[in-house]
């Protein structure tokens, strides 16, 4: 019976365990996704999402807050830097957990932890790539401006030629002066 079981002990200590977690959020908000066992995944999440709330508001009480969590400056840095400003509109949810299948040696449950933000290929508010088509056919508007460039190259070519022999007059204009 799971009475009053408020999280998992994922079978450590509570030393190891806060170590552990320690160094899964700073993989995690390091390399944006980190693969691990969905019970790991399941208790980082609870572990982290606190620390993301609090990186919203960019203030020194909130930095020694954090640090005392993660114990690294580059993930501190690289919390309040660059990951903060790309949740500062989300309320809560800030990682998704994807079940990966099962790990080879001992057949545990495997997943993938990754920040919402961070994933192009989920994310609905990120910019679409505008991308042409291509076509081996050729279109009739183009040919349509292929001949009115055509009609117009002569009549600058006859433009050109009475520039050209006016100013062969005033060159010879000028020889016999």
């Amino acid at each position: 019976m799971r009475h009053g079981k408020k999280f998992n002990h994922l079978s450590r200590t509570a030393s190891h365990r806060s170590a552990l977690l320690s160094n899964m959020a700073c993989s995690l908000i390091e390399h944006k996704r980190i693969n691990t066992t969905v019970a790991k995944a399941k208790a980082l999440r609870v572990y982290v999402e606190p620390i993301l709330t609090k990186a919203k508001e960019d203030t020194t009480h909130n930095r020694r807050t954090v640090f005392a969590y993660l114990q690294s400056k580059e993930a501190v840095t690289e919390l309040f830097r660059t990951i903060a400003p790309k949740i500062a509109e989300r309320n809560g949810g800030y990682t998704r957990i994807i079940k990966t299948g099962f790990r080879q040696g001992d057949a545990a449950d495997m997943a993938m932890i990754e920040l919402v933000d961070f994933n192009e290929l989920y994310n609905p508010n990120a910019e679409e790539k505008k991308t042409t088509r291509r076509s081996r056919r050729s279109a009739a508007p183009k040919t349509e401006a292929v001949a009115a460039e055509v009609k117009e190259a002569p009549a600058k070519e006859e433009s050109k030629s009475e520039e050209t022999t006016g100013e062969a007059a005033q060159s010879s204009d000028n020889k016999t002066d």
